[in-house]
């Protein structure tokens, strides 16, 4: 109940998670361009609004300019000649400078010299009407108004300047708002592309992990992941899967388990009467019908070491605990030793056992099997009439103990896999019966039941040398 409430918000597949991601992340970034537009229309607005006006108003100063000069040159002539088409010219300019002297005092309404000039527009404006006389004496007017002329252009371009100081502040102005805007929003999207990252990854690391623990003896449930539809479908389909693989794996051992009872009842059987027929029970055999018996006896005393390592398997598989004591390594080795006595005496090997008693806390059972399937090995794999050599070496930190052979070295690609069961490397082995590829395994396994490890090493005098390593135990069990 809780887990679907908690999922109501959620995308519903994969694919609304990923395109509300893209959305919900460039939303913020479109908001920014959005801004940085508006931000640049408006200045760009501002720029050309301004642009216009300085031109018009450095037009209409340098207009007045000359229409001063005009009207000054105008009323001089008709101060001259008296001509009354010179009079209306001045009139028409006088007008015209007005109206342009009119607009340009809202520009600067508190200059002085734009003061001045309209004081002296005012006063010409009744000149037209005066005696000839009294229109001469007013001259002396246009020589004062030129001398405001040129500080009122002055102005004009320093009011213009102000403008673009203006402009070229608010344009850092923006351009630094837009720059807190980019990180802000910048950062927005960010968060938010972290939070469907996590939202898109976390299912994904989980169902990582339950991959990862598919293979392990982890059987503790898992809980179900939240997420998009796809990946919580995936999610069953793998706890389906953890299910039916443990399935299989106890039918394994259990046909193992069988498998291994059933033959070991028959070849208990078959060695027995192998035995009395080598007492004579039967009564007196020929020669060759004792090598048959040999042959009989040998193979069966293989097959049994055969089925015992499949037992061996299906125990480690377990991952049954077991009992550590101190024992005498040296007695280990020479009882396995014992055991193969006929089959190296047969390859006729060179043995060499390393001195004793060396003391270690082992699982003597555990440890009985490795050195059992490596000297197995060395006699199915090893060398006729070659050397097999058993040496040990114990420190405060580790036992190591190293089984080597002469013989064919085991081939490169068949490193990598000497430890996986069932599988057999390109190396033939020697005798009747075919291995069941399982002895490295379980040794490896047994090994690991120690804390310890098993490798192939290099030894400079033999080809082929496995090392056991085993660290000091203080524990009685593992």
């Amino acid at each position: 109940m809780s887990s679907g409430a908690s999922r109501r918000w959620r995308p519903r597949s994969l694919l609304q998670l990923l395109l509300l991601a893209f959305f919900a992340v460039m939303l913020p970034l479109a908001v920014l361009v959005y801004q940085t537009g508006q931000a640049l229309f408006e200045l760009s607005e501002v720029a050309e609004k301004s642009a216009r006006q300085a031109v018009e108003e450095t037009r209409r100063a340098h207009t007045i300019a000359s229409l001063a000069l005009n009207l000054e040159r105008s009323a001089r002539q008709y101060a001259v000649v008296e001509e009354p088409s010179l009079l209306n010219m001045f009139d028409q300019q006088l007008a015209d400078y007005s109206a342009l002297l009119k607009q340009h005092h809202q520009l600067l309404p508190d200059d002085p010299d734009v003061l001045a000039l309209v004081a002296y527009q005012q006063e010409l404006v009744g000149i037209s009407a005066l005696p000839i006389e009294a229109f001469s004496e007013q001259l002396s007017q246009f020589s004062d108004m030129s001398q405001h002329i040129e500080p009122m252009r002055q102005a004009t371009n320093s009011r213009i300047d102000q403008r673009l100081d203006a402009i070229r502040t608010q344009a850092l102005e923006v351009r630094e708002q837009l720059w807190w805007q980019a990180l802000g929003l910048v950062s927005v999207s960010l968060l938010l592309v972290l939070l469907f990252t996590r939202l898109i990854i976390r299912p994904v690391s989980h169902l990582e992990k339950r991959i990862l623990s598919i293979g392990g003896s982890q059987t503790t449930p898992q809980r179900p992941i939240q997420g998009p539809a796809e990946l919580v479908r995936l999610d069953e389909r793998l706890d389906w899967l953890t299910s039916r693989l443990h399935e299989l794996e106890e039918e394994k051992r259990q046909f193992l388990r069988h498998m291994s009872h059933e033959l070991k009842t028959p070849l208990a059987s078959v060695r027995e009467g192998a035995s009395l027929l080598a007492d004579g029970v039967a009564g007196e055999m020929t020669a060759s019908q004792r090598d048959v018996l040999a042959l009989i006896d040998a193979s069966g005393s293989e097959l049994q070491r055969l089925i015992e390592q499949l037992l061996d398997y299906n125990v480690l598989q377990q991952g049954r605990s077991q009992e550590v004591s101190r024992a005498d390594v040296a007695v280990l080795a020479r009882e396995v030793l014992a055991k193969h006595r006929l089959a190296l005496k047969s390859k006729g090997m060179r043995v060499t056992l390393f001195d004793g008693p060396l003391y270690w806390h082992v699982i003597p059972s555990a440890t009985t099997a490795i050195l059992d399937n490596l000297i197995s090995n060395a006699v199915a794999y090893g060398e006729d009439a070659g050397v097999l050599e058993v040496r040990a070496d114990c420190s405060s930190s580790a036992l190591v103990i190293e089984v080597a052979n002469s013989g064919e070295a085991i081939a490169l690609g068949d490193r990598e896999k000497l430890f996986t069961p069932f599988y057999q490397g390109q190396a033939r082995r020697k005798g009747v019966l075919k291995g069941s590829g399982i002895g490295l395994s379980v040794a490896s396994d047994c090994a690991r039941l120690q804390r310890g490890t098993l490798a192939l090493v290099d030894d400079d005098r033999l080809p082929v040398c496995f090392q056991l390593v085993l660290p000091p135990v203080d524990t009685r069990t593992l």
